[in-house]
């Protein structure tokens, strides 16, 4: 992942979107062909790792065990109860509302990368799904901020799970 991010943050500064480059200290492949290779063979990685995991989750029903039902009213109640220091962690094993958003979120941020990406990659074998996203310009507006998205989970999820140290062990063990 911080593979993908940083040679996308250096593609990026090839071509930018955003009105503001990367610093170059952040960004991988010193070029926009280095970054593109980079980009490309971690792509390869990422891509077979979400598939096989999408696909458990779905075949397994994972996803439905763990994700469902998602309740703003849950989501909002257990965001509050985090900013007051008082979400319980008793049983890991079951998401809160706000995990489960969040996760959920995550995962259909991880597909509209994926497919906003093809779009990007390949965008007269995937004309269809490029036209999808409006064109070429949009699909690279939905690709970076989706990881734009994805960024900001994993900052803000990263934190919250050393806040509690029990939860790694649960992330590692899948339990």
């Amino acid at each position: 992942m911080t593979v993908m991010v940083m040679s996308g943050w250096e593609i990026h500064n090839a071509h930018p979107i955003a009105p503001f480059p990367f610093p170059s200290a952040i960004t991988l492949g010193g070029g926009l062909i280095g970054a593109l290779q980079w980009h490309f063979a971690a792509m390869w990685v990422l891509a077979v790792n979400g598939l096989i995991y999408v696909t458990y989750g779905l075949a397994s029903g994972r996803f439905r065990r763990k994700l469902t039902p998602i309740s703003p009213r849950d989501a909002i109640r257990d965001a509050l109860s985090a900013l007051r220091g008082r979400l319980g962690h008793e049983d890991l094993s079951v998401y809160n509302g706000v995990q489960r958003l969040l996760y959920a979120g995550v995962i259909l941020l991880g597909i509209l990368i994926v497919l906003s990406g093809l779009a990007i990659w390949k965008p007269v074998q995937f004309g269809w799904l490029t036209a999808l996203m409006g064109d070429f310009d949009n699909a690279r507006i939905i690709h970076f901020s989706a990881m734009g998205g994805i960024v900001l989970f994993v900052a803000v999820h990263l934190p919250m799970a050393l806040l509690v140290p029990r939860s790694l062990l649960a992330m590692i063990r899948g339990r």
